[in-house]
């Protein structure tokens, strides 16, 4: 769905709109993921304020926003953690049903409390959650995930003694040990040193590839952009720019701030 026009020089110049939850069906054939009238309230304050979305296999979509926008919020309500207001969610056309086991195996997760057992070695926390999931060769997936994720050497440490960089990769195995359908993922690159961002940009790249459906909210607007498919910049519980990639040409920190700007 296009959210803007152009200028003269050929830039976006930002228009807040509603989404269409319409428009956004028609965006994606046979989605994998759709979200409508999504609201999120904690008493008075309204931290989602109906959101429409709907995204193909294969789409990627980059969240922006600033801090308090919702973006962790609607995140928990795509992925079952947090119950909507209002709204609902569907995967493979199916309604979420709140807190459902089912559907957490098919959708994975990585969000800033990494869900990883300090006490455990990094190899014990993705046999763990192997079980957790049911998988049939839980040996094959948990030695898969930590050679993809160039976390090897770090397989027999525990989880507390790993770097910040190691700690995130291995939380980012176990999102994926379990190949779900869509991947959310909330500030991934925070904290990662140029080596580990690479290999992340790496391993996003290859899901997307691989027709995996991802979300992902992230502050570094360049890494946002580079694999995306699909942008929305949120701001109040809203997206009030919500298009295609490749309709962002020139400098997209000053069309996004443009955007956050004209909301006051």
């Amino acid at each position: 769905m296009r959210s803007g026009t152009q200028d003269w020089s050929g830039r976006l110049t930002p228009v807040s709109v509603a989404t269409d939850p319409q428009a956004e069906e028609k965006a994606s054939i046979n989605p994998i993921l759709r979200a409508a009238g999504l609201v999120r309230e904690y008493g008075a304050v309204v931290a989602v304020a109906g959101i429409n979305l709907s995204l193909a296999r294969g789409e990627f979509l980059t969240i922006v926003g600033p801090n308090g926008a919702g973006k962790t919020s609607l995140l928990g309500l795509l992925a079952g953690a947090l119950r909507p207001t209002r709204g609902h969610v569907w995967l493979r056309g199916e309604v979420l049903d709140f807190g459902e086991v089912e559907w957490r195996r098919r959708i994975g997760v990585l969000s800033h409390q990494g869900f990883l057992y300090g006490h455990l070695t990094a190899e014990e926390n993705l046999r763990f959650y192997g079980q957790l999931y049911g998988l049939s060769d839980v040996d094959t997936a948990v030695r898969g995930k930590l050679e993809h994720l160039g976390i090897q050497e770090g397989a027999s440490s525990l989880v507390r003694d790993l770097s910040h960089g190691m700690r995130q990769r291995l939380a980012l195995a176990r999102a994926l040990l379990h190949n779900p359908d869509v991947v959310l993922l909330d500030e991934p690159y925070t904290g990662l040193d140029p080596s580990a961002a690479s290999v992340l940009r790496g391993v996003l790249s290859d899901l997307r590839d691989g027709q995996r459906t991802v979300v992902m909210v992230t502050h570094n607007l360049s890494e946002g952009l580079a694999l995306a498919t699909t942008v929305a910049i949120m701001n109040r519980g809203r997206f009030v720019w919500h298009g295609d990639r490749a309709e962002l040409g020139g400098d997209f920190s000053q069309f996004y701030h443009g955007v956050i700007e004209e909301q006051g």
